[in-house]
């Protein structure tokens, strides 16, 4: 077990306890950690999932094999005087090694215990194998971003991993930790990246159901479509980013390009859009 210096933070003196594991769990333990809060990473014999510097950061480690009953009984003892638990395994996988938030909470009633899956902990897909592209697909994420007539572009695994997981689970927790200080009790957060991605696509639906947002990519305010809001190619191979939805940065962009305002047309003209990225796309690239 290695020691690591003593943090301040909102979270200090909040012990948290993460099973290893890969991606939305160790980051949302990272996010908790970087709050101050004391974070024990339980990692398997033979070394750590991924490397260490990518979300170790202020935490410390301790090497169990879950298979063994003694190694079951050294987390539990570490779990009596924990704050929070993190697990993104399998649903059951924990029951069944015996530290379920049941076996858990029977030995201490103000744990928080926070749970991260692709697809939720029941139901008929809660067993199927799934990555971010997966759960940001069926949600429509996937279908939003891209050019239009070719296939989607995977955002990384902003989205899905670390947006509709990482951030529900901690928002959960720390939602939690608020709830346990006036009731004194734990609870059981359970995060699905579906789910959490789905919410962030409240937005889109939102406007679609009001008729302001088109399923067809590069066809809506913020995918591409209008050229005031995409990127643009530089002389270099490199890219600037356009944003300037208010008229008044509109205005500002259009004052410092050498363009014709006339011939450009209107900011909202839909007719003149095509013409109006190619005159974007031809300055941009002189520079």
């Amino acid at each position: 077990m290695t020691d690591l210096p003593t943090q301040n933070g909102p979270l200090s003196g909040i012990k948290v306890v993460e099973l290893a594991g890969i991606g939305p769990g160790p980051y949302a333990g990272q996010l908790l950690a970087d709050m101050g809060a004391d974070v024990i990473v339980i990692d398997r014999p033979g070394g750590a999932l991924v490397p260490k510097a990518i979300d170790a950061r202020g935490k410390k480690s301790m090497v169990l094999d879950l298979k063994k009953p003694e190694a079951v009984a050294a987390l539990l003892k570490i779990v009596e005087t924990a704050d929070v638990l993190i697990e993104g395994l399998r649903p059951g996988v924990t029951e069944r090694m015996g530290v379920g938030p049941d076996v858990c909470h029977a030995m201490n009633p103000r744990l928080i215990y926070g749970r991260m899956t692709g697809w939720g902990q029941t139901g008929p897909w809660s067993h199927m194998a799934g990555h971010d592209i997966n759960y940001i697909g069926m949600t429509g994420v996937l279908n939003a971003i891209g050019k239009d007539g070719q296939p989607p572009v995977p955002p990384l695994n902003m989205i899905g991993d670390f947006g509709g997981g990482s951030m529900f689970l901690v928002n959960g927790i720390l939602a939690a930790l608020v709830e346990r200080g006036r009731t004194g009790e734990g609870n059981i957060v359970d995060a699905a990246i579906v789910d959490g991605t789905n919410s962030l696509m409240s937005f889109v639906h939102g406007m679609a159901g009001l008729g302001q947002w088109r399923t067809k990519r590069e066809a809506n305010l913020l995918d591409g479509a209008m050229p005031f809001y995409r990127c643009y190619m530089t002389a270099d191979g490199k890219f600037m980013a356009v944003g300037c939805i208010e008229p008044q940065f509109f205005a500002a962009m259009m004052d410092r390009l050498p363009i014709d305002k006339d011939a450009y047309g209107g900011q909202h003209d839909r007719t003149a859009w095509a013409k109006q990225h190619e005159m974007l796309e031809d300055v941009f690239a002189t520079k």
